[in-house]
């Protein structure tokens, strides 16, 4: 097939980078617009972004004009999009994304505006791709041309991965998660380095509700036209640490019939979904990695595992206060597996599945 057309709103910031970077050389999509906020419109890119993840941004996009964040200008200025990524704030995204949506876009989401609304798709390929049947729901109530489609937060991302094999095989009664998150993950200028040089800020904000609540969506089953949420529940504490990039989480989880650490540890090694069986360009060979060292994972050792695209999971071993709970820790890389690459991988299902 030949390349489809696909544009990046919100192109300056660290997930639109790395959108960007992923996109550059994609065999499946050809990025032909880049917009960002209106200071950044009719700048050239290399000018207009404060590139950090690499030396310099890619040559081929470097002479991009920025453009207006506008369907119709993306529409004038590319040649058949069929596909948006995005990577604005929230506050943002959505007043904007539904009007590319009603443009007949197919926008593929890492903003949290539209991930709990019962219409749009809450989708990680490898855990509930079925979830897309919501696409024609949403295109049917909405009377878009287009659709939204989301990612998860991205601790929700790196937590809901290894919790999924565990649902299937043994049940999940409750879930506890303390987060040490990265950074990154607030972006280019969101913590100042007074405040996070030697420290460690004991509260994110909208963090804990998000990952309380999203994977209970992403879990949950879809009937009669709306999810089901998933019957367990999820407490969870974040904080944020000095760690450049990769989010590492201490999970703590009570299943439903007792088991063995090595059953535990063959499901999670076994993993594998949708994404896998038609070997979506940017899917992992293996989504779950099981580490036996008894420091592992770590973010600097284990966040560009596959490309950044694999979890990473480490020091499985039984709760003892409780017969049927067990605890370990996962670690992902949290602007490529859990945001810019989970958008991608979305898109790419979108494609395989027929949806663009």
């Amino acid at each position: 097939m030949g390349k489809i057309g696909v544009a990046v709103i919100g192109a300056t910031g660290i997930v639109g980078q790395r959108m960007v970077n992923m996109l550059t050389k994609h065999p499946w999509f050809d990025l032909q617009v880049i917009t960002a906020s209106d200071k950044s419109v009719g700048k050239k890119y290399k000018n207009a972004t404060k590139w950090v993840i690499s030396a310099e941004p890619p040559s081929e996009v470097k002479e991009y004009a920025v453009l207006e964040t506008d369907p119709k200008v993306v529409e004038h200025e590319g040649n058949n999009i069929k596909i948006v990524f995005s990577a604005i704030p929230s506050q943002i995204a959505r007043e904007i994304e539904p009007k590319f949506a009603s443009e007949g876009f197919a926008v593929s989401s890492n903003a949290s505006a539209y991930r709990m609304d019962p219409t749009v798709p809450l989708v990680i390929p490898e855990v509930n791709p079925d979830h897309l049947k919501l696409i024609d729901i949403q295109k049917e109530l909405k009377g878009w041309d287009g659709f939204i489609i989301t990612d998860p937060n991205c601790s929700t991302i790196i937590l809901a991965i290894p919790l999924k094999p565990l649902l299937d095989n043994f049940g999940l009664e409750r879930v506890y998660v303390s987060t040490m998150q990265a950074i990154s993950g607030a972006g280019l200028s969101g913590i100042f380095a007074m405040s996070i040089f030697d420290n460690v800020i004991p509260y994110i904000s909208g963090e804990e509700e998000k990952m309380e609540t999203e994977p209970l969506k992403i879990l949950g089953s879809l009937k009669n036209k709306n999810i089901e949420k998933a019957n367990f529940t999820i407490s969870a504490s974040c904080h944020r640490v000095t760690t450049l990039e990769g989010h590492l989480e201490a999970i703590f989880a009570s299943l439903k019939r007792e088991c063995t650490i090595e059953e535990v540890k063959n499901v999670l090694r076994a993993f594998k979904g949708i994404a896998q069986k038609y070997s979506l360009p940017s899917a992992p060979k293996n989504p779950i990695i099981v580490r036996e060292e008894i420091d592992r994972p770590q973010p600097r050792l284990d966040r560009d595992a596959e490309n950044g695209m694999a979890i990473t999971v480490g020091r499985i071993r039984a709760d003892k206060s409780n017969p049927r709970g067990i605890k370990f820790l996962t670690l992902g890389h949290n602007t490529i597996r859990g945001a810019a690459g989970a958008t991608i991988l979305n898109a790419e299902l979108l494609v395989k599945m027929n949806y663009v």
